[in-house]
């Protein structure tokens, strides 16, 4: 009785081990594959003009968020940056403070 149960015991253990290495190499394989797609879709950017800077903004603050939103996104454009309007939005979280927000 105790030697069925270890033998029984090995074999859920060895079908384990094969389960977790095919599953190990799948991940391997889906990783490599996307990587290699990624080098493909990086090489494929595309280049062009700046778009204007509005006013008031410095053109090094737009570069610094050019190659943040790249590094974490991708190719994307940056189609407008602006000051936010005050509105409806700022009233809303002023009332959720305890204290005034401060006058810019």
């Amino acid at each position: 009785m105790l030697t069925a149960a270890i033998v029984k015991a090995l074999q859920i253990y060895g079908i384990t081990i094969v389960i977790s290495l095919l599953v190990a190499l799948l991940i391997k394989v889906l990783v490599a594959a996307t990587a290699r797609l990624e080098r493909a879709a990086l090489s494929d950017v595309p280049t062009g003009t700046v778009c204007p800077v509005g006013y008031g903004i410095p053109e090094d603050d737009v570069a610094a968020l050019s190659a943040g939103i790249f590094v974490a996104l991708g190719p994307h454009r940056i189609l407008h940056i602006s000051p936010t309007r005050h509105g409806w939005a700022s009233g809303a979280r002023a009332a959720q403070h305890s204290h005034p927000p401060r006058a810019r």
